[in-house]
């Protein structure tokens, strides 16, 4: 066990008894996401991912230099395929997540706006000696997410004849007498796309899949997704203070590409054995709010033992159900919980049944 990489966190939680989920009637969920949930579950919904950016990385040691910064292994990964990864700080401490996609000639970072000044900044630090060039490309590419069981039939209605793609593969197409790049995304979205073009393509593109059945998605629908999905976002479920290993994003780590920033304290956790807090779901019976304490109770006291991080009212066939993401110590799973004193249980993620058409 680790004692020494992270102090106590403020907050965690314990495991179900196997009982039937809680069913919760308020706060009432939102009956506009709650439908646009059922379309990405269902059909087929569409959304500006207009909280993206698309950085380019060139010169003649793009791939080393930026192997030698993120969690995940840039050197071998085959050309139009991605990867998910984190940005540590020499602590071990995550920084910033992205996607990274060798496309060739320049490596192509997918990065939430909100984020990229900051990793930027970080860049260009590590930046001494290397033949490397970074380029925002707010400009020139801009990109449409598709998401549901009929993503891929509403593109060939829209007239994109995409080939058989991996997660996180990309393809490149001609749409309408122009260029247009397929992304094939992770999994955790099910059927789902997203496609990159010019910036002044993108109305034709939009009315094209309207007119094949994509229906319109907002960004509240796409959080009780990815809650749903127990997926955490950077900001709001993981901070800069947590380690790779807590969040339990495996995806983002490569314990076999050699030295990066903050490597020695991934390798440390990995041949140690496991972290005191991790991150999972959490049934909930009443309301709470990010920050709110998950508590157990001892002989003398109610002790924290866990942390909320993001909450989702979501309407299930049983009924509204809400659910939570967040940390919480291991020693804590099989104990009751409580947040203010309302019972809460923890659930393995992912949600599956909520995500289930």
């Amino acid at each position: 066990m680790l004692t020494d990489l992270h102090p106590p966190a403020p907050g965690n939680t314990a495991p179900r008894d196997g009982s039937n989920p809680p069913v919760v009637a308020t706060p009432d969920p939102d009956p506009l996401a709650a439908a646009q949930l059922k379309v990405v579950t269902e059909s087929c919904g569409t959304y500006a991912l207009e909280s993206r950016t698309k950085l380019f990385v060139t010169g003649e040691d793009r791939t080393r230099w930026l192997n030698g910064m993120i969690t995940n292994n840039i050197r071998d990964l085959a050309e139009d395929h991605g990867v998910y990864a984190f940005l540590l700080n020499a602590q071990g401490r995550i920084q910033g997540d992205l996607y990274a996609f060798n496309r060739g000639k320049a490596i192509v970072l997918d990065i939430d706006r909100a984020q990229v000044e900051k990793l930027l900044a970080i860049f260009e630090h590590y930046i001494v000696m290397d033949d490397v060039q970074i380029e925002r490309a707010d400009d020139r590419l801009v990109a449409v997410g598709l998401q549901g069981p009929n993503a891929a039939a509403v593109l060939v209605g829209a007239g994109i004849q995409v080939p058989v793609l991996e997660p996180l593969q990309i393809a490149d197409l001609t749409w309408q007498g122009g260029a247009i790049t397929v992304l094939r995304a992770e999994a955790w979205k099910g059927d789902a796309y997203e496609l990159w073009l010019a910036p002044d393509r993108v109305q034709a593109l939009q009315e094209s899949l309207h007119q094949a059945g994509a229906i319109p998605v907002g960004p509240a629908a796409q959080n009780l997704y990815r809650i749903a999905a127990g997926i955490p976002l950077f900001g709001e479920d993981i901070r800069e203070r947590d380690l790779p290993q807590e969040t339990g994003q495996e995806r983002a780590l490569h314990f076999a590409k050699g030295c990066y920033v903050g490597q020695e304290i991934v390798e440390r956790i990995r041949s140690r054995g496991q972290v005191h807090r991790v991150f999972t779901g959490f049934d909930l019976t009443a309301a709470a709010a990010p920050g709110d304490a998950i508590e157990t109770q001892t002989e003398s006291s109610a002790k924290a033992v866990g942390e909320i991080t993001s909450t989702a009212n979501i309407v299930s066939p049983a009924g509204n159900r809400l659910i939570a993401l967040g940390y919480l110590r291991r020693e804590a799973f099989a104990k009751p919980l409580t947040i203010h004193g309302a019972p809460v249980h923890r659930c393995e993620l992912p949600f599956r049944e909520l995500l289930q058409p």
